[in-house]
């Protein structure tokens, strides 16, 4: 029923059918504007982050002790009259369901929503054994109907449309709908799945928390069937996950409190059902219900050991990682996913399904930390992406030929920096201005959206020297981080900053010893080469008494500032160093606005018609937003608002490279809101973005200047 891609030719056609499914796009990119409006309204008079870290720190709690609240929970459940088991993997918790339904002489069985049971397979277990299974969850239940898993982890059937739904249901009447006729869609389910409520010997259902102190289950749902589930029948059996368990209801509130504003943008969800013991039963044993719930393993308490991906179990199932993810938005969950959707399912699909199920999909990551920005518990989901993707490489015990060539170039500074300054001197006959000329024919076609830039003549480092402030007594001491692209492919960039602090008596110093900040290596899954570069880095620059470390690349300000002290961390310990530098280090728009404090009187406010696009790691991962508008404000300019100016440019380094055509499909959707503002400038925050949005803008031959922030404040600069 579901179908995962296992080789690299396989994922890159099954990505190039959705990109064709225009319906299924326009769709999901509707929703991923109407989600982060209604997410922000639901949340607007509560304190997110402390909502954020009360669930994230009640989590870690938790997690290090679910054998000892499931002792707890199976206690007082069972003294309400709950019998309870434990599943090792998925084939035992289906075999222990069927078990159940075989000693009760089940027939049919209904089933409201439950993800654990979409992971084991349950339904074709189920059925290969003779038991008539039916979705009740109205998504469930459509693609139930059509033999297709999940495309959501909330929203099951968001990729199809009415008139796919109202054919479906055509069939199944064997009457003609009315697919504009929602309401009367909805009545038809609701007539078909009624009597199957009625008629049912055994319902099952999921659960959203396992309370310890008291042997309760809670459910959330929006529909009400999972209460017809529940009740109705009488055989209750739940499937849960170890992780759902909290322990005590005051943790489960914490969980309700945020789960629906989080997952839908609702305050509160439509039903919150709490079930406890037997109860009565008419039609069950002595009057009673049967009850069951089977708690699944399926190697979730090893997880829970593990000083990495043990932070993978906080997750609450809301789905928003997949509502804001750019991937997710234009190929869907089908393609973006497993079982499991979105950047948690890239995370846990090769615990729960095996390495081969997860070995393409974990590539395709921008990094952009959209969904580390939505995440009720605050997983760090990109990170823990990575470290899939090198936990999948290192047990087959190979990586590809371009990723050992990388992290051997990059870990070597000197090599590198020769590699590219010889590169620079031999590309004259490719190069046409500032942009390559062409490519080589294997990548021509992929890669013709954009033109890509020439490595300039001479780096930042070979002109410092001569570009170095002069100030003889200065207000503070600063240390610029270059970063590849702001070194030798964009050195006016630092050019630009230097000349601004020239200007604001400011000290920079340039060390010769930096290089790459490591994260493409991380990108590709190199973490050792990534701890080697980041333990270079902070050598080059732990010699120097600087007040701050400025980049003008948010990319690597983000990594260093999240990730070098992950990176480096020895025996649960930071390395004073490495948090010195990530302590230290601020973006240029910050500098500029909030430490120098520049004023409206430095500028010439020239009115020049101005947009914004913010770079992903500057907006989520140094969460910065104030600062650049502050800074367009004083610099006088005309600023035109971009439609959705937070959202990726489809860069991302190495992504870019791999997934062309998703690169490609960002970067023009980002063109056309940048067109649609008559702006003559676009400006932003990371060399990356300036690559790509610049690349797209010359093969689109539109009438648009980019520009970094640096050099924008220069030309506006008194």
């Amino acid at each position: 029923m579901i179908h995962t891609p296992e080789t690299d030719k396989a994922f890159k056609k099954q990505i190039k059918e959705s990109l064709e499914k225009d319906f299924m796009r326009k769709t999901l990119n509707n929703f991923s504007v109407a989600y982060r409006q209604s997410r922000a309204n639901a949340f607007s008079d509560l304190d997110l982050d402390g909502l954020r870290n009360d669930v994230a720190c009640m989590k870690d709690e938790g997690i290090p002790h679910l054998s000892e609240l499931f002792d707890a929970f199976k206690k007082n459940a069972e003294a309400a009259g709950t019998v309870i088991h434990v599943a090792r993997d998925a084939e035992e918790a289906n075999r222990i369901i069927a078990e159940i339904a075989k000693e009760n002489n089940v027939k049919s069985i209904v089933k409201s929503k439950s993800m654990t049971a979409e992971e084991t397979f349950l339904n074709d277990h189920l059925e290969k054994d003779g038991y008539e299974v039916v979705e009740t969850d109205l998504g469930e239940w459509i693609i139930q109907m059509r033999h297709e898993g999940p495309s959501h982890m909330v929203m099951p059937a968001i990729h199809l449309s009415r008139y796919q739904v109202g054919e479906l249901f055509s069939g199944v009447t064997a009457r003609k709908q009315d697919p504009e006729d929602i309401e009367g869609l909805v009545k038809v389910a609701r007539k078909e799945l009624r009597p199957k409520f009625i008629g049912a010997d055994m319902g099952i259902s999921g659960g959203n928390f396992a309370i310890a102190n008291s042997g309760a289950i809670g459910l959330v749902t929006n529909e009400g069937n999972a209460r017809l589930t529940t009740t109705l029948p009488r055989v209750h059996v739940a499937l849960m996950g170890f992780d759902k368990l909290v322990p005590d209801m005051a943790s489960a509130m914490k969980i309700l409190k945020i789960l629906p504003r989080n997952a839908t943008g609702q305050a509160l969800t439509s039903y919150v059902t709490w079930i406890k013991g037997t109860n009565e039963c008419a039609t069950g044993p002595e009057g009673r219900k049967v009850q069951h719930i089977v708690f699944l393993d399926n190697g979730r308490l090893e997880l829970a050991k593990d000083p990495i991906f043990a932070e993978a179990l906080r997750c609450i199932r809301c789905g928003a990682c997949a509502n804001v993810c750019p991937i997710y938005r234009m190929v869907g969950g089908h393609t973006f996913g497993h079982v499991y959707i979105g950047a948690i399912g890239l995370i846990l699909t090769p615990f729960f399904h095996g390495k081969e199920k997860a070995r393409e999909i974990v590539k395709c990551c921008l990094n952009c930390q959209s969904c580390k920005s939505v995440c009720p518990s605050k997983i760090d989901l990109p990170y823990l992406i990575k470290n899939v993707y090198a936990k999948i490489q290192d047990e087959d015990g190979k990586k590809p030929f371009k990723t050992r060539m990388t992290s051997m170039l990059l870990k070597n500074r000197r090599l590198f920096h020769a590699a590219l300054k010889t590169a620079s001197k031999m590309q004259g006959p490719a190069t046409d201005g500032p942009y390559i000329r062409h490519l080589p024919t294997l990548l021509m076609g992929d890669h013709n959206f954009r033109r890509l830039p020439a490595i300039a003549e001479r780096s930042l480092r070979d002109d410092w020297k001569k570009v170095k402030p002069k100030v003889t007594k200065p207000i503070l001491k600063v240390a610029l981080f270059g970063g590849c692209a702001g070194d030798f492919i964009y050195p006016e960039h630092g050019k630009a900053f230097a000349r601004l602090c020239e200007a604001y008596n400011i000290s920079v110093e340039y060390p010769m010893d930096q290089t790459c900040c490591g994260l493409p290596t991380m990108m590709m899954a190199q973490m050792d080469t990534a701890k080697e570069i980041a333990a270079q880095n902070v050598k080059a620059f732990k010699a120097g008494n600087y007040d701050y470390i400025v980049t003008l690349c948010a990319s690597c300000g983000s990594h260093i500032k999240e990730n070098f002290p992950k990176l480096l961390t020895k025996e649960g310990a930071v390395p004073a160093e490495a948090q010195a530098m990530a302590d230290k280090l601020i973006d240029f728009s910050s500098f500029m606005n909030d430490v120098v404090k520049v004023k409206a009187e430095d500028f010439m406010n020239l009115g020049r018609k101005v947009t914004y696009h913010y770079p992903c790691h500057l907006v989520r991962g140094l969460d910065v937003t104030e600062a650049p508008m502050a800074l367009l404000e004083k610099a006088g300019v005309d600023y035109k608002e971009c439609d959705e100016s937070q959202v990726c440019c489809g860069f991302s380094g190495s992504f870019s490279v791999d997934f062309p055509m998703i690169s490609k499909n960002m970067l023009s959707h980002k063109l056309d809101n940048v067109e649609a503002t008559h702006a003559s400038t676009l400006v932003t925050d990371c060399p990356g973005c300036v690559l790509q949005l610049k690349g797209g803008i010359k093969a689109r031959g539109m009438n648009v200047t980019v520009k970094h922030m640096a050099e924008v404040l220069l030309e506006e600069k008194k």
